[in-house]
């Protein structure tokens, strides 16, 4: 192909850009200065000239940090007892995730923060931060993949996936299969497909190591998430008969500080002894601020799974600083009240106490 002759172009566009040049400067360097500060403020070259001073959003808009944001990162709560409030985690502060049921066995989400009482071990407790806000969380969906599990399986897994589609799309969700030993088969993501194939590594076979498995993956929301608000999903038809770990010791792992909520499915038709299972389920839930599940059909499943998306979306974050401190460690009981003349009695369920100060590693491999 031909190229254009373009030199005479050239010429004349050379000779005008001189003129120009010339006449720009007989006019005076006076017009160009005031725009030399507004250019510099505002270069995207260079994020640290940004005014430290910028006002954030305001908390009417219910914008929350971003997922990748550091989980103690957030704004100062405003001075309103009535709207939404903007919420910021300090160190000396317990976080508590609380879900309000009236006597109907419906779930509130209008109180406001003076409809509140917070107890810890008795002793009322001053509310520093309280928002209700749908805010993503850092979720393991934990699945048991022991023989017993083979037929059932393909809508376990259905009901795991709408749990994450009805869930906030910007949570970070991670999939750990168990039998005898527990795998990690999908990292944190919110990608559909990838957690589909986390799921679908079934390898049906061998015991149920059920604590191990809920202890290795309340390590990993405590060592890796980004996220706060912290959740562990569970689903399992048997009692744990492998886990290296005690019923004890894996709520004690649970009960840790900022320690997930667990929901749990337990499909114990036919299990040898429902009764300890039941019981194992009941109390990881009730003392995380959980609740466990027992459908009769394999059936209700999905819809089970539907609600603890509902439910951990409809949740309220209040926070207190203890008026015992929590570097004198122990465990502290905790209790939450409400009232409001809008309904008759209202229960809120969220976790029953926790550990103050670090907790220790699991030893689990």
């Amino acid at each position: 192909m031909r190229r254009r002759n373009n030199v005479p172009l050239l010429i004349l566009f050379l000779l005008t850009t001189l003129f120009l040049a010339n006449s720009q400067t007989k006019a005076g360097a006076s017009d160009q200065l005031p725009a030399a500060p507004a250019a510099s403020s505002q270069s995207p070259a260079n994020p640290q000239s940004a005014p430290a001073s910028a006002a954030p959003p305001p908390a009417s808009t219910g914008q929350v940090a971003a997922p990748n944001a550091s989980p103690n990162s957030a704004q100062n709560p405003d001075s309103s007892d009535s709207g939404v409030f903007v919420f910021r985690r300090q160190v000396e502060e317990v976080v508590l995730h609380a879900t309000v049921i009236d006597d109907k066995q419906r779930i509130v989400t209008s109180l406001d923060k003076g409809d509140f009482n917070v107890y810890e071990d008795g002793h009322p407790q001053t509310i520093t931060s309280f928002r209700h806000e749908d805010i993503p969380v850092a979720m393991g969906i934990v699945v048991d993949n022991s023989g017993s599990m083979r037929e059932k399986r393909q809508k376990v897994n259905a009901a795991a996936l709408n749990l994450v589609r009805s869930s906030n799309p910007n949570d970070e969700v991670f999939i750990v299969n168990f039998n005898d030993e527990y795998y990690l088969d999908q990292d944190f993501t919110s990608n559909i497909n990838k957690l589909k194939e986390g799921l679908e590594k079934i390898e049906a076979r061998g015991g149920t190591a059920l604590y191990d498995a809920v202890v290795a993956s309340a390590d990993h929301l405590k060592k890796d998430a980004k996220l706060e608000k912290k959740v562990i999903f569970v689903v399992t038809d048997g009692e744990d008969n492998e886990s290296a770990e005690t019923l004890e010791q894996a709520v004690r792992r649970l009960q840790g500080e900022n320690g997930p909520t667990v929901y749990a499915i337990g499909i114990l038709e036919g299990e040898e002894h429902p009764k300890h299972a039941k019981r194992a389920l009941q109390i990881m839930s009730e003392r995380t601020g959980g609740i466990a599940f027992f459908p009769k059909t394999l059936d209700e499943v999905d819809a089970i799974s539907r609600s603890v998306a509902h439910d951990i979306r409809s949740q309220y974050t209040i926070a207190y600083k203890p008026t015992t401190p929590k570097n004198q460690g122990g465990y502290r009981q905790v209790k939450v009240d409400a009232r409001s003349r809008s309904y008759g009695k209202l229960t809120v369920r969220t976790k029953s106490g926790y550990y103050a100060g670090t907790e220790p590693a699991s030893g689990a491999q």
